[in-house]
This record gives structure tokens, sequence and C-alpha cells, in this order.
């Protein structure tokens, strides 16, 4: 018989939506080594910038991080929502820049004990966080 990978539970939940933050730290630090260090190495990584093409593959998932991070302003999430199942989990995210929001998916597997980044697509939306979500309650 068959086993049905097991759901994540609250503390799992939470260390996704930390490894979620810790992405957001590398990104609004502009720093390129913690930014390597989030991304998976043994799973393929895609990546879905704002207006640019699909990235695959690592190398240039990161090179597109290195053209990008020294010039970037400060990108802060808000209201993650942690889901998954098994040893993939993802969050989905509002995430503001200056003024403007987009919105975020973040698709992270479990590598050698940590949540790592496989996925990370961010795009334009109407949407806004409530006011409760931008000062840090979580859903």
């Amino acid at each position: 018989m068959e086993q049905t990978p097991h759901k994540l539970d609250d503390r799992q939940k939470a260390a996704l939506i930390f490894a979620n933050e810790a992405f957001y730290v590398a990104f609004s630090n502009n720093d390129i080594e913690a930014m390597e260090s989030l991304w998976a190495r043994e799973f393929k990584v895609t990546c879905l910038h704002p207006g640019w093409e699909p990235l695959m593959g690592r190398n240039n998932v990161m090179a597109s991080f290195r053209a990008v991070l020294p010039n970037s302003p400060a990108v802060i999430p808000y209201a993650p929502n942690a889901f998954g199942v098994g040893d993939m989990g993802y969050v989905i995210c509002y995430e503001k820049i200056r003024d403007t929001y987009l919105l975020a998916t973040n698709v992270f597997i479990m590598e050698e004990g940590q949540w790592r980044l496989t996925h990370h697509q961010a795009g334009p939306t109407e949407a806004h966080p409530t006011p409760l979500e931008e000062e840090g309650s979580v859903n």
C-alpha cells in the first residue's frame, strides 16, 4: 500500500516562513553569498523575475541575482502563508518594493535538513496586505 506524504506541521511551517524571511533579508541586504546559500544545489531551480524571461538552472538564477542585487531597493515581505507536504513547501506572500506591491510564490525543497529555494516568482498585483498584515501578523 502506497503511503501518503504527511502535511507540514506548525513547526515545519514556521521553519518554512523563516527560510522565506531569510530570502528577503538577503535580497534587502544585497547579500549574494547569503542568497546563494538559500537556493537548492541538488534540485533544479527556476526563477521568474517580473518582466523577465524564465530562468532555468542554478547558474542562470544566481547570475540574475548577482545582476539585480547591487542596485535593488529593499524588498519587504508581508502576510506570508506556508503550505506543503513531505519535503516540498511553498510560501505565498506580498512583496513591497518602495510603494509598489507584488505577489510572490517561493517554492522550497528540503535539502540537507534545510528548506532551500527551488523556485521564485513575483508579479504585479492590485491587491495590498491589510494594515495588520503589514505590522507583521501572519495568517
